[in-house]
């Protein structure tokens, strides 16, 4: 993993002055930008919890008497793409996820495949933007493994992530690494339910909801992502959303 140190973090922020409220301010180096009094709030809360979290804690975990009864389930719930719908009446089973870029190995993983390899299940709470909140148990491949099977390249430093109803996110490796961030095609001891994501959505515990994504289409390993769409580093954050939403 990248050092991205207290040093560099700090350095930035306290570098910032007025600049920020005048142009874009980059949050990390290579990545997402924003102008004004966002962009600088952005950062602070960046290098902030960067700092409190240096040592990589984990989110809480709950006993499985604590997940919640209902999980609401928001935005798509049933993508409306053809060769989705194909899928699922498949039961999954010609659905591939293909992990690309910066990667000695370029793979494309079927469900079974990612069943395969070393699960983790964690009940955590999902803090939603929105206003609501919900404890859900997920199980999954932690991503770490998944793109240390390719061969993640030194010079890879973050992950982009699209999915099936054309959302977009990326994340940088601090979090991509981090063990608690799993490709989850399980829920509260069964399948991963159509409406929350299935075959396969990310969860992301230290953050909020919305960079969880749900109903995976590919992974890519690059070395910037300042270059992606409007410079904000995801298409929540191109509608007005923070690009690092820590919690």
């Amino acid at each position: 993993m990248p050092d991205i140190s207290r040093r560099r973090l700090l350095l930035g922020s306290s570098a910032l002055g007025l600049g920020p409220l005048l142009g874009g301010c980059e949050l990390i180096e290579g990545g997402p930008s924003r102008a004004g009094f966002y962009g600088l709030s952005d950062t602070l809360t960046l290098a902030t919890q960067r700092f409190l979290l240096r040592d990589q804690p984990l989110a809480r975990e709950f006993s499985p008497e604590a997940i919640s009864k209902i999980f609401p389930a928001i935005n798509t719930t049933d993508p409306d793409n053809p060769d989705y719908r194909r899928s699922k009446e498949a039961g999954f089973a010609d659905w591939r996820l293909p992990v690309s870029g910066l990667v000695e190995r370029p793979t494309a993983f079927s469900l079974a495949e990612l069943k395969a390899m070393p699960a983790r299940t964690q009940v955590t709470l999902h803090s939603c933007e929105q206003g609501w909140s919900a404890i859900g148990g997920w199980t999954g491949v932690p991503l770490a493994h998944v793109l240390a099977s390719c061969g993640l390249k030194r010079e890879a430093r973050f992950v982009v992530i699209r999915t099936v109803d054309g959302w977009w996110d990326s994340y940088d490796l601090f979090d991509a690494l981090h063990p608690q961030t799993i490709l989850a095609y399980g829920m509260n001891g069964g399948d991963l339910p159509v409406a929350h994501g299935a075959p396969v959505r990310l969860r992301v515990e230290r953050q909020l909801g919305y960079k969880s994504l749900k109903y995976l289409a590919s992974i890519e390993a690059i070395d910037r992502i300042s270059g992606l769409g409007q410079g904000r580093g995801s298409m929540v954050s191109e509608l007005g959303f923070a690009w690092y939403a820590g919690i």
